[in-house]
């Protein structure tokens, strides 16, 4: 199928939320730097020391409480769902080299998968984000026929890292996990850029409209524009205009998304994406035009219906 006619199969108005169902496994370990968002359980990921946060008693990041709109488990936070496991080879890596990255996934047998469903053009996805999420990475390893994946991956600076796997193993559900990385050497954390709609990229400016609402979806859409004007001519990378990763400040609780069908090449890309609670969030847009992909990112608060946004706000640059 040609990319047009990829893209012509997505449903319109196409939504998804973070959450999903609960899965049974180890859930990431929070930034140490910071208080994180609440979560119903946490865990140490990567087989290292466990630990539990029972119920709401989690501070969201920098010490506001958070209010969560949903009992489930938003993508990302889990190393194991469902009877898969992220597992990699090794978590500990040095800033500023291209490191092969090496992973696989092991399914209810304890084996790793072999076997899995293309999704946009590809069979897994792999995020890679900073803790204090200045850094993104959106990348496709290759699958070895003994179920290992392996891709160059160079960490920009020292401090803690997120990779999420996307995917979706035949005969199984679409899953995220999430692991934890460490690029060695001293850390010092950056606090979130501040709140703004527009992002500039290269020579391109993408602005942003609406607005992410906990508890049900909210309408985003972003505006390409090149040296001042519209960009009508996008072309289609991994089967659709525009790819969209939110990451919750705090915890990195994942969503990714595709957007509305609407048959047209830019400038606007609309989704449709809902929020787990309130507070700052980061949003990570890649589009393709001129033969190159690029990345416009944006910070972004989540309001809840009362008007109440429990950010910390105080900890953005200005």
């Amino acid at each position: 199928m040609n990319a047009p006619g990829r893209i012509g199969a997505y449903v319109l108005g196409l939504v998804v939320v973070f959450g999903g169902a609960l899965g049974v496994g180890r859930l990431v370990g929070p930034d140490p730097t910071v208080a994180q968002p609440p979560m119903q359980a946490a865990q140490e990921t990567n087989g290292h020391a466990a630990q539990e946060a029972h119920g709401h008693a989690a501070q969201e990041a920098h010490g506001h409480a958070a209010r969560p709109v949903s009992g489930d488990t938003p993508g990302g936070l889990q190393v194991s769902q469902n009877g898969y496991t992220l597992d990699p080879v090794a978590t500990m890596i040095t800033p500023g080299q291209p490191t092969d990255f090496r992973f696989t996934v092991k399914g209810p047998d304890g084996e790793p998968v072999t076997r899995y469903r293309t999704e946009h053009d590809k069979k897994l996805h792999l995020i890679v984000a900073s803790r204090d999420l200045v850094s993104f990475q959106h990348v496709h390893p290759d699958l070895a026929p003994d179920g290992t994946w392996s891709v160059k991956l160079t960490l920009p600076k020292a401090g803690p890292y997120r990779a999420f796997a996307d995917f979706t193993p035949e005969g199984g559900g679409n899953l995220t996990l999430g692991v934890d990385l460490q690029a060695e050497g001293d850390y010092r954390h950056e606090p979130l850029p501040h709140v703004s709609r527009t992002a500039a990229v290269d020579a391109y400016t993408v602005n942003l409209a609406g607005d992410l609402v906990p508890g049900r979806a909210g309408k985003l859409t972003l505006t390409v524009n090149k040296d001042g004007e519209p960009v009508t001519d996008l072309q289609p990378y991994l089967g659709a205009y525009g790819h969209l990763v939110a990451l919750r400040a705090g915890d990195l609780a994942y969503l990714h998304v595709h957007p509305e069908e609407s048959g047209k090449a830019g400038p606007e890309i609309t989704f449709y994406a809902e929020a787990p609670s309130g507070g700052d969030y980061r949003l990570f847009l890649d589009f393709q035009h001129d033969d190159k992909v690029r990345t416009a990112s944006f910070t972004a608060t989540a309001t809840l219906a009362d008007g109440h946004a429990p950010s910390a706000t105080h900890d953005h640059k200005h």
